[in-house]
């Protein structure tokens, strides 16, 4: 059965392509929950303009992160947390004080889901990568200093 994807699905399709399903997925997943809908002329006609919304918004999501990337990568961002006296830290800096940091330093507003963050437990420089977009990734340096 042919279908409008209406929404981002994973394996599958994004909002607004035309994809072959199984009957039984359209009918009992599907298309009751609204993340597709039937195939016909008109929907086709509909299904393009909702690809070229979604491409206009992709690319101005691109562009925002690649001037945000513009923004992070040359700088160095600090984030303070309690350390011993040989440098290791009481506990880990996690993506949320990574985040806080860059938005406390730069006033830019970065989700801590999109950072991977490895395990930090040592005062230095580390480097953390952002992934604001699926075409944009790009490495923020942050300096672990001990608190006073």
């Amino acid at each position: 059965m042919k279908v409008i994807l209406r929404s981002d699905l994973d394996g599958l399709g994004k909002r607004g392509d035309i994809v072959d399903v199984a009957d039984g997925h359209a009918r009992n997943f599907l298309l009751p929950k609204g993340h597709a809908m039937a195939a016909s002329e008109g929907a086709i006609e509909q299904a393009g303009r909702m690809r070229q919304a979604r491409d206009q918004r992709d690319t101005s999501a691109r562009e925002a992160a690649t001037q945000i990337a513009s923004t992070l990568v040359p700088k160095v961002i600090t984030v303070t947390s309690k350390a011993g006296p040989e440098g290791k830290l009481f506990g880990s800096v996690t993506a949320a004080d990574v985040a806080a940091a860059v938005q406390e330093q730069t006033d830019i507003e970065i989700d801590r889901r999109r950072l991977e963050v490895d395990v930090i437990k040592t005062t230095g420089q580390h480097t953390v990568t952002a992934s604001l977009h699926s075409e944009v990734s790009f490495p923020i340096t942050i300096d672990v200093v001990a608190a006073d």
